[in-house]
């Protein structure tokens, strides 16, 4: 996938002046090496230099973990290790960093292989506060050197994360259709967490899309739809179009990139849409989610961003869906009762005209669309993809600034039941244990739009940890608690 963060992650282990070096250093040395043997080299930098209670140190590190190209950092407490100069070290450094410390490795090695690291984390993490400097600190974060190697894993899609929102440019088109108010987006959130933002008219889009009237690039373009769609290419005609609009968005991101590297769009998709393109959009932005610039429906600004974030830590393509009907009663008692875990209020149906990548739906076929031919020819509506989604692990989640500007998120796991949905558009019958009262106390209660970004997997706690890196007040990151466990707005005598 393009649009994508490229991670080199530097290990610099630190050692207490009063503790062996030695004993850092060859912790560090057994840690890459259980790093590499199960996950590799590609992204992993062994930093030469051991910071042992020194500031000198501190620079020489910080200078060549910046020259070897590091945009993330592991401080490894080898040893109890010097709480100034590894927490200055995270202080200048520009990028995510982690904090994990050495386990003691044999019980007939307590004298002079005793490392302390366990007391030193808890000095590392005092002196972080006392800087405000934020950094990840895995849940249990002592281990072996095999240990902290998965645990360094587990940092990788929240570095790739932090990094990829303090180069982002959400680029948006139109407001928000009207009696949309639910897609309105405070920008200054935005701003805090290091994302620009481009906002340009319907008519500006309108513009550059005429400008390629004829694009010679078009016909490739076609024939790579044509190759996707196969038989459920149902709508040949308006291809050529479709290609033109691809071509057109994908310009204005060079074009209007600036400095950033990496870039989501949000863009008005109804109602004059239709009537002035004489498609509708919903197909190219199926592709260009796939390809990693995640497109979000109705200007929702939010949305996309979620939808960057879902991308980056999980290395594939996203969508955003309405949190759209209840599964019909007759549907549950023939389909799910008995074959799944799940009452019918566990249940919903996921559903959006025609956005979600063909690669995430187990058929596709390109259409026209339904609710808007309701009021508009049918000619005019058609460029959706439809299908139903493919069955599996997804995790449901949302980063929502709220009218006041506050930060809130929500992240719920479940899976996309191997049901067909018997309807149209990008679909799928979503299953979400005790959805019913995460819907009541967590998405109705925090105030949240009808949109919710789409993880293909389960990413629920590498999503968690992101939104605490960036700032979220744990206390503002709903999740679907288990039966037994009540919401604080939840009434006690729920039945």
């Amino acid at each position: 996938m393009s649009n994508m963060p490229e991670l080199k992650i530097g290990v610099v282990a630190v050692s207490r002046d009063c503790f062996p070096e030695s004993l850092s250093v060859t912790r560090r040395e057994n840690l890459i090496k259980a790093y590499t043997e199960k996950y590799g080299d590609a992204d992993i930098y062994e930093c030469p230099i051991c910071i042992v209670e020194s500031e000198i140190h501190m620079v020489q590190a910080l200078e060549d973990i910046k020259n070897a190209g590091c945009n993330a950092l592991v401080v490894y407490l080898g040893n109890f290790g010097p709480e100034i100069a590894e927490t200055l070290l995270a202080k200048h450094f520009d990028g995510p960093k982690m904090f994990i410390a050495a386990a003691e490795e044999r019980g007939d090695n307590l004298v002079q292989g005793r490392g302390d690291a366990y007391c030193g984390m808890l000095n590392a993490s005092y002196n972080l506060k006392l800087r405000n400097v934020k950094a990840y600190i895995p849940e249990y974060p002592v281990g072996n050197a095999e240990e902290c190697a998965d645990m360094i894993a587990e940092f990788r899609p929240i570095a790739r994360a932090v990094i990829g929102l303090n180069s982002l440019k959400i680029i948006s088109f139109g407001p928000r259709p009207l009696n949309f108010l639910a897609c309105n987006a405070p920008i200054q959130q935005l701003y805090n967490l290091g994302v620009e933002i481009e906002e340009n008219s319907e008519l500006d889009l309108f513009e550059a899309f005429h400008k390629h009237d004829g694009d010679e690039r078009i016909p490739e373009i076609v024939k790579e739809m044509e190759e996707e769609l196969g038989a459920g290419n149902k709508k040949p005609e308006i291809l050529a179009k479709l290609a033109q609009y691809e071509l057109t968005l994908k310009d204005w991101v060079e074009e209007h990139r600036g400095y950033r590297k990496y870039v989501a769009i949000a863009g008005k998709c109804w109602p004059a849409f239709q009537t002035q393109f004489g498609f509708v959009p919903c197909y190219v932005n199926s592709r260009l989610t796939a390809q990693g610039i995640p497109v979000s429906c109705e200007v929702d600004i939010y949305g996309a961003l979620s939808e960057f974030i879902g991308t980056v830590v999980s290395e594939d393509a996203v969508t955003l869906l309405d949190i759209n009907n209840t599964v019909p009663n007759d549907m549950y008692k023939e389909d799910i009762e008995g074959k799944f875990p799940y009452t019918q209020k566990d249940t919903f149906m996921g559903f959006h005209c025609g956005n979600t990548a063909s690669s995430k739906l187990s058929f596709c076929e390109m259409k026209y669309q339904m609710i808007m031919a309701r009021a508009l020819p049918e000619e005019v509506t058609q460029g959706t993809l439809e299908g139903d989604i493919i069955p599996g692990d997804i995790t449901f989640f949302r980063l929502q600034s709220t009218a006041d500007c506050k930060l809130r998120a929500y992240i719920a796991q479940g899976e996309v039941l191997p049901v067909p949905t018997r309807s149209f558009g990008s679909i799928g019958i979503f299953a979400i244990p005790e959805m019913g009262r995460f819907y009541r106390h967590v998405l109705i209660e925090g105030n949240y739009p009808h949109h919710g970004a789409v993880a293909f997997g389960k990413w629920g706690k590498a999503l968690f940890e992101v939104f605490k890196y960036i700032g979220v007040d744990v206390s503002e990151i709903g999740y679907n608690q288990p039966k037994g466990v009540r919401y604080p707005t939840e009434n006690p005598w729920n039945e």
